[in-house]
Order: C-alpha cells, then sequence, then structure tokens
C-alpha cells in the first residue's frame, strides 16, 4: 500500500489517494502528467502520510477518477 500525492507548488495541503505500487499505478501518474504536465503541480508516492508533515494538510479521495478531476482542477 502507498499514497499518491498531488501538491500545488507553494500551495498548503495536497490531495491524496491511498493505492498500490505497481505498473498500474505508473500508467496513472504517466496519464496525469501527459494532462498537467509538470511545471505547476507535484506528484509523489509515499509510504504514509503522517511521515511527511510538509504535504500536510491532506484532502483523501477514494477514486482514481475523483483524484484525477480534482487534480485537473488545481
Amino acid at each position: 500500500m502507498c499514497y499518491l500525492i498531488a501538491k500545488r507548488i507553494d500551495d498548503v495541503g495536497s490531495l491524496a489517494m491511498q493505492t498500490e505500487h505497481g505498473q498500474h499505478l505508473v500508467a496513472f501518474k504517466k496519464k496525469l502528467i501527459s494532462e498537467i504536465g509538470m511545471k505547476d503541480i507535484q506528484l509523489i508516492t509515499i509510504s504514509r502520510p503522517s511521515a511527511y508533515g510538509e504535504y500536510e494538510p491532506y484532502r483523501f479521495v477514494d477514486s482514481e477518477q475523483e483524484f484525477e478531476q480534482a487534480v485537473l482542477k488545481m
């Protein structure tokens, strides 16, 4: 288990979604990067949110669709 995090650089807080490591996660991240680019939004994978205070507060979402829609609105 891991968490995919999206954070707009220079903003406080981030978006988080619990997921699993693997090819599906890699493909999902590549899809998002192709849609949003790499300039303003940082996409990272972390093991546990409590270890990464610099990304708090987290707003957790339940699905890839919800995560993607929220990232596109960032």
